[in-house]
């Protein structure tokens, strides 16, 4: 496509998106999901910044940590967005242990003077009440420590609509993207 390589060209900075299915446009064209709708919008907005999404569906955050390094060298970005966490709480691994590499992963940034956009996540209620409270306030708890900016939800507005999510009720449709990019957005935008 010609015209994404004029806009990369012109493109001063990047952001890395570093996240799971949510992120990966899992079950729908790539083009329709949010990190590309994110490049669209700052591109007619006139940020010159270029996104890379290195999300992996069913990855984890030991997983996106182990490939930090090496995502961080080949990009260089200014911005990373975090969307981690989810199939970590589907799997009902160790909460300490996801808390512990979000963090990890927040600190390699701020060691090369990456910022950081965290994006929260919920869980099913089925995980009882004390895994999933314990999980959703994982996110605001590493925000407040390292003072990065949350979109509190990725999916607010989204989960639990039978129109906007897929059959397998955990990943949107491509017409629940645009609102999943409005979460993001209004976290985002103050730091371009």
């Amino acid at each position: 496509m010609p015209g994404a390589t004029a806009a990369h060209a012109a493109a001063d900075k990047s952001i890395l998106v570093l996240g799971d299915s949510l992120s990966a446009a899992y079950g729908i064209e790539q083009s329709a999901g949010w990190v590309s709708l994110l490049e669209r919008r700052l591109q007619q907005q006139g940020y010159r910044y270029r996104v890379v999404n290195a999300s992996i569906s069913g990855d984890t955050t030991s997983g996106a940590l182990a490939r930090l390094p090496r995502a961080l060298d080949a990009h260089r970005p200014d911005i990373v967005i975090v969307e981690l966490g989810g199939n970590d709480g589907l799997r009902g691994l160790s909460l300490s242990e996801s808390q512990k590499n979000l963090a990890a992963i927040i600190e390699q940034c701020r060691q090369r003077n990456i910022r950081v956009l965290l994006i929260g996540m919920r869980l099913p209620p089925n995980y009882g009440p004390q895994y999933t409270e314990k999980f959703q306030q994982m996110y605001p708890d590493l925000a407040r420590r390292y003072r990065v900016p949350l979109a509190p939800f990725l999916l607010e507005g989204v989960a639990g609509n039978k129109d906007l999510m897929q059959p397998d009720g955990v990943h949107p449709r491509a017409e629940g993207q645009p609102i999943m990019l409005e979460n993001v957005w209004h976290a985002l935008q103050p730091m371009l």
